[in-house]
């Protein structure tokens, strides 16, 4: 893996996810849900109501330790090499607006219970990884079509689990990936000053959470 000089942006989104997963631990949030939504967890009636903020602060929060140590290894796994491959503007925008709309389309879809997690945004990086590696230099690489796989196959495999248990907002995952593929289609690239060594991925999104339908790992 790349080390945490070569992603900065990747660093700090962990390290802020820690910060504030430490307060909400403070605040008893495994043990009150409505601390939860207090600190802006996604709810029914959020678009209705205008409350647009927690569209942004669902990304930052999590239902539980498990919850918040798989989303953030996920999350250092995938950003990490991406930021490396394609730089912390592409990944800054790749995160932010693929996290948007995992909480838009979560948002616009959820009945009952809350959603948190930064799942939609790492479904998100996992798209426009993909289309990032079509349309890079290294596309022919044996390495990059390996790991080109290895997303497909984990991105397929999440969004099966995600259909099976009505605990995971599967279309919050929906929602991210497919903006991922459509930024990763269309963001223009810069030109890494010099190739990456070959790297294995393993990407398991997952929401342990009890409260929060969206799998956000």
């Amino acid at each position: 893996m790349p080390r945490f000089k070569d992603a900065p942006v990747t660093t700090t989104i962990l390290v802020l996810i820690a910060i504030i997963f430490g307060i909400e631990t403070l605040l008893g949030v495994p043990q009150n849900g409505e601390a939860l939504i207090t600190m802006g967890a996604i709810v029914p009636g959020t678009l209705q109501n205008h409350e647009y903020w927690r569209l942004v602060a669902a990304m930052f929060l999590h239902g539980n330790v498990i919850h918040w140590l798989v989303n953030s290894w996920s999350l250092y796994q995938l950003g990490m090499l991406y930021e490396a491959m394609f730089g912390k503007a592409r990944f800054t925008a790749v995160y932010l607006i693929t996290g948007l709309c995992a909480s838009i389309t979560s948002a616009f879809y959820l009945t009952d219970r809350a959603s948190v997690g930064a799942s939609g945004a790492v479904f998100g990086i996992l798209g426009a990884f993909i289309f990032s590696i079509r349309r890079s230099q290294w596309r022919h690489e044996k390495w990059t079509q390996g790991l080109t796989r290895q997303l497909v196959f984990w991105g397929l495999v999440n969004l099966v689990i995600g259909a099976s248990f009505t605990i995971i907002d599967n279309k919050a995952h929906i929602g991210g990936l497919v903006s991922g593929l459509i930024l990763g289609l269309l963001l223009p690239h810069r030109t890494p000053p010099a190739p990456p060594s070959q790297h294995v991925i393993d990407v398991l999104p997952y929401d342990g959470s009890p409260m929060a339908p969206r799998d956000q790992p």
